[in-house]
């Protein structure tokens, strides 16, 4: 059981890595991603997790360096865009991003997207880098089952971490599964259901506990072993966000709120997106 902000998973290749961490996905470059990472930091967040195609990896790079936290203290995870997927094009877009957040080496390096035809390549890029020392471990993010087997087919390295759409309405069972049995660490993005929150059992459980719904289902993905990136720019919500591990859910009611499951997505369907 997860008991502290700084608690970690062993990755499949012994790295740990924080249960929780701050997702900055829609957060403005400049000020308001600064101040995001420098509250997390504060509340004692050791894992932020960006993307090039978030366009804020520079401000996140600054607000690291202005905190002061020691580069080993700190978990960060950053993602290649579909654009530049392919061998030649991620190791250049792998550059790119490091440089912007200003380090040597990235802790997690994810391929955002399954993109069709190409993410075979660009998983062997991710194997160099690996190997070469520029990325601590390597995963994917939005893969199903059947794009993880096809990766399988032809990769050297087992994925670090799969980082997918994951919450109450959306439990995802056979690919939580399929992640365990094959020791990939399942990440939630979206676990707060970009805020829909308002749900019977949720608030019925608020009370229980004496949490906020938004605690409840954070509490729930940790219950379950997903790592967990929930986004606010607030800092009040971000220390809220991190004050889960003064209570663990009954296992009735991780059941309960796993049969809430309606297979219900708030983002793209990764066997039907267009980016």
């Amino acid at each position: 059981m997860t008991t502290k902000l700084t608690d970690r998973t062993e990755l499949n290749n012994g790295v740990k890595m924080p249960w929780l961490g701050l997702g900055v996905y829609l957060v403005k470059e400049g000020d308001e991603v600064k101040n995001a990472v420098r509250s997390a930091i504060e509340a004692g967040y050791e894992s932020i997790d960006t993307a090039a195609i978030y366009k804020n990896e520079e401000g996140v790079g600054e607000a690291i360096r202005e905190s002061g936290i020691a580069r080993d203290k700190l978990f960060l995870t950053t993602k290649v865009w579909n654009s530049d997927q392919g061998y030649e094009s991620t190791l250049a877009a792998f550059n790119t991003s490091v440089k912007k957040l200003g380090v040597d080496t990235l802790d997690l390096y994810l391929i955002h997207w399954p993109v069709k035809d190409k993410f075979t390549e660009t998983w062997r890029a991710l194997e160099k880098l690996y190997k070469d020392g520029y990325v601590r471990a390597i995963g994917v993010s939005n893969f199903h089952v059947h794009h993880l087997e096809e990766l399988r087919k032809v990769s050297e390295i087992v994925p670090a971490v799969n980082q997918v759409e994951f919450h109450p309405l959306l439990t995802q069972r056979d690919l939580l599964t399929y992640c365990r049995d094959h020791k990939i660490q399942m990440e939630a993005w979206s676990p707060l259901m970009q805020g829909n929150l308002d749900h019977p059992l949720l608030t019925e459980l608020a009370q229980k506990y004496g949490k906020s719904p938004a605690q409840i289902v954070i509490r729930w993905d940790l219950d379950q072993k997903v790592v967990t990136i929930p986004k606010s720019i607030t800092p009040e919500r971000i220390r809220q966000n991190a004050d889960v591990f003064d209570f663990t859910l009954e296992p009735q009611d991780v059941e309960r709120l796993a049969a809430l499951n309606e297979n219900k997505r708030f983002g793209p369907d990764p066997d039907n997106f267009n980016f």
